[in-house]
């Protein structure tokens, strides 16, 4: 049985979840799904594509970049980036998406997922600003789910702890690497 095709053979290694961690999963922002919210500087985006894979992306801001609106919906600026609009595009084709925000040097993460809808109108665009200017368009999220996840995987892996910082000079530059990976020379 190395491969698990079934639910049936996948329940065989796990035990059911204690109640609470089935529980947990709300459908609204409550008061302590807001405050982290909106003090959290990075979200994880996913989203599928036209081809029916998920795609993640980060985005970034200040605390409190992601708005939140009422209890159901959450909303934040495009930023600039590289143009590749990859997200947007596949909320164009599919509204499903799933958030995942965290906080430096908070060990939990908060998930929320969704239905979004993307939106170009003033009021909204003047409510949620990249930085201190309206981005070219939101995107609003109708919250479906929404829970605290356990801190076990950041305390595994030390990301917010000073020792586990590591220097980049095993890796070069971002432009390099893409260079290398095209094959393209520095003329090119």
């Amino acid at each position: 049985m190395s491969r698990i095709d079934s639910l049936e053979k996948l329940a065989e290694l796990y035990p059911q979840p204690h109640p609470l961690a089935v529980k947990k999963a709300i459908d609204h922002i409550d008061p302590h799904t807001q405050t982290f919210i909106e003090h959290s500087p990075l979200c994880i985006i996913a989203s599928r594509d036209n081809e029916g894979f998920l795609d993640t992306s980060p985005r970034g801001g200040l605390p409190g970049f992601v708005k939140v609106l009422d209890e159901h919906t959450i909303a934040f600026p495009d930023s600039a980036g590289n143009n590749r609009i990859d997200t947007l595009k596949n909320l164009v084709e599919d509204p499903h998406i799933s958030l995942l925000f965290l906080i430096p040097g908070i060990k939990e993460v908060v998930r929320v997922k969704g239905t979004a809808t993307l939106h170009t109108d003033e009021d909204l665009r003047n409510q949620c600003l990249d930085g201190n200017k309206p981005g070219k368009l939101v995107v609003k999220i109708n919250v479906h789910k929404t829970y605290f996840h356990c801190p076990k995987a950041l305390l595994l892996a030390k990301v917010w702890e000073a020792d586990a910082q590591i220097e980049r000079d095993f890796l070069p530059n971002m432009l390099q690497i893409i260079k290398d990976q095209l094959h393209m020379n520095d003329e090119e």
